[in-house]
């Protein structure tokens, strides 16, 4: 606790400082991380080479990148705290938002899908705060004493938060009401938890939850991405929605979502969290020091 209050004083004095300021500091720690963090580099350079083969000339680039950007999420939890949807709605653009409106109009549940690409967390509060409320997993952090302080954050823009442990049957439900879900597909998985598919050229365990739910609730699926050219303006762009009706095949539809998470990926490689063992679960030799 006592370090939670710590942090909690350490908050209250960034917030203090202009907007410039507390970016700037942010990139400046996001830096020293990068130059730090060995291990994790390793990470990187094995996804990217694993993705790409040799074919990539800005691997260093987005190698850097990579911790900017979780920095710029970091920060934007402690804005997303304080700010409200009129701020938001400063900050953000969306594209294609009729692909959405049409179905919100019928009264039609949707879920959501998205990656850790980009700003997600301004995707996220932008969404709920701005077109619809939406439920959302969540996994609890390792000191739960700053749970409270994410939840906060996330939730003051009418996003739902829902625990990772038996988040289906609170996605299930919200469904069921009429409500729209949100989930994040980039993770790894495996083969108890996941169906395997074509990502990047390899075959690679995903999660099915989306296109389950759809099919089950007829529930479109609707991916949207986070995209920004200053990281001062974001357009969340909509992209085609999905519908998996009664016979549709599962593995086709999911395939779809990764299809389309890979040409996002392949068009802005610096956005997306290469950070992390997306393929562990496939090649955990790529990961082994």
């Amino acid at each position: 606790m006592l370090g939670y209050r710590l942090f909690l004083m350490v908050d209250f004095v960034i917030m203090l400082l202009p907007a410039s300021w507390r970016k700037g500091l942010f990139t400046t720690l996001s830096s020293l991380a990068h130059r730090l963090a060995f291990s994790r580099n390793t990470i990187i350079q094995n996804n990217l080479t694993f993705a790409f083969g040799d074919t990539l000339t800005t691997q260093k680039t987005i190698e850097s990148y990579c911790y900017r950007n979780l920095a710029l999420n970091l920060l934007q939890v402690m804005e997303n705290r304080r700010n409200t949807a009129e701020d938001l709605a400063r900050q953000v653009t969306f594209e294609n938002r009729e692909k959405v409106d049409e179905y919100l109009a019928h009264n039609r549940p949707i879920i959501f899908i998205s990656a850790h690409f980009g700003n997600w967390e301004i995707g996220a509060s932008a969404l709920a705060a701005l077109i619809t409320p939406t439920t959302a997993i969540y996994k609890k952090l390792a000191n739960e004493a700053f749970n409270p302080y994410l939840v906060e954050a996330r939730e003051r823009h009418r996003l739902t938060l829902v625990d990772k442990n038996g988040a289906l049957k609170h996605l299930t439900r919200a469904l069921k009401q009429g409500q729209c879900v949100s989930l994040l597909i980039d993770q790894a998985s495996n083969a108890a938890s996941g169906i395997s598919v074509d990502f990047f050229g390899h075959p690679t365990y995903h999660t099915a939850a989306a296109a389950q739910l759809s099919k089950k609730y007829n529930a479109p699926i609707i991916p949207l991405y986070i995209l920004t050219e200053d990281e001062h303006h974001y357009t969340i762009r909509f992209e085609d929605p999905i519908e998996v009706g009664e016979e549709d095949d599962i593995h086709q539809a999911t395939q779809t979502q990764v299809t389309q998470l890979e040409t996002i990926i392949r068009a802005n490689p610096h956005f997306w969290f290469w950070c992390h063992k997306r393929w562990k679960g496939e090649n955990p030799e790529m990961y082994r020091p």
